[in-house]
């Protein structure tokens, strides 16, 4: 085989690969907003043993032991919640809870769900999001409580 066929089918790889690659990093950590007539409420004791859920927002994040972005996210979201009066954050480990994986159609961790004072899902981010992300969405959220 030509060498020079061979240079121009590995750039060619190569350039898919980083195409691919980008694709899949601008979609990690998007927000995707439940709808307000999805009522479906979270009692966060069946996610975690003794959990409550906060007076304004709980910040739910799925994770399992494997995951290497899940404690970055973990410290983010625990800091979060101690610089927000009334905010919670739950931590779900999902490597022995393939129950609560199908439930919550967790395709890959971290996994974030955002609820309100009621524990309704109002908001789901997939991927490790940047804080001003899930900043935005907890004032998205507090702005709706009178």
């Amino acid at each position: 085989m030509d060498p020079l066929l061979i240079a121009a089918l590995l750039a060619g790889l190569v350039a898919l690969a980083a195409v691919l690659g980008l694709a899949h990093r601008r979609a990690s950590g998007r927000v995707r907003a439940r709808p307000v007539s999805s009522v479906e409420r979270i009692d966060p004791a069946s996610l975690v043993s003794g959990a409550a859920l906060g007076a304004a927002a709980t910040v739910v994040q799925f994770s399992t032991e494997y995951c290497s972005r899940c404690p970055g996210v973990h410290r983010m979201l625990d800091a979060l919640a101690r610089e927000r009066d009334g905010v919670v954050h739950l931590d779900v480990d999902l490597t022995h809870r393939a129950d609560l994986a199908d439930r919550f159609r967790v395709l890959q961790t971290p996994t974030l769900l955002v609820l309100d004072a009621d524990g309704v899902a109002r908001s789901r981010l997939s991927g490790a999001p940047a804080r001003s992300v899930v900043l935005d969405e907890l004032d998205r959220l507090l702005e709706r409580i009178p």
